[in-house]
């Protein structure tokens, strides 16, 4: 299943940039990752079926293996895209959160955009590693 971030706003160079390279070289699964501006652009086309993800304040506070758990649900029902959306500073609106699959929020702090990509990232890593056994995470 390809794991795909969508995110409003460019990196650039940047610590939070290196630290999304660092776990994107990391995962395994297949993944992509989509800048658009802050307004506007266009979303690719999604890879049939899929499943969407908005970072959301308004989410549930998911553990790391609760994500794992989900996406292994999703890859393991033929889903072959999940999409994970952070929005533009204003965040999703109430139609964007009303088509989307799930909701997730990084708890009732507000995280810059940029580190919240890097936290997403560690978080996919890390989801990707529990289901492979891998030791990276430390449950307990």
């Amino acid at each position: 299943m390809l794991l795909h971030v969508i995110a409003r706003g460019k990196i650039a160079r940047s610590p939070e940039a290196e630290l999304v390279d660092r776990y994107a070289k990391r995962l395994t699964w297949p993944h992509k990752l989509t800048e658009l501006p802050e307004t506007g652009g266009r979303i690719p086309e999604p890879v049939t079926p899929f499943k969407t993800v908005l970072l959301d304040e308004k989410g549930k506070n998911l553990g790391s293996q609760d994500l794992a758990t989900t996406l292994e649900s999703w890859r393991d029902s033929g889903m072959r895209e999940c999409r994970f959306v952070i929005g533009a500073a204003d965040g999703h609106s109430d139609a964007e959160r009303a088509e989307a699959d799930l909701l997730i929020s990084f708890g009732a702090a507000t995280w810059p955009h940029l580190l919240a990509r890097a936290m997403l990232m560690e978080q996919l890593f890390r989801a990707t590693s529990i289901l492979a056994g891998h030791p990276y995470h430390r449950a307990g």
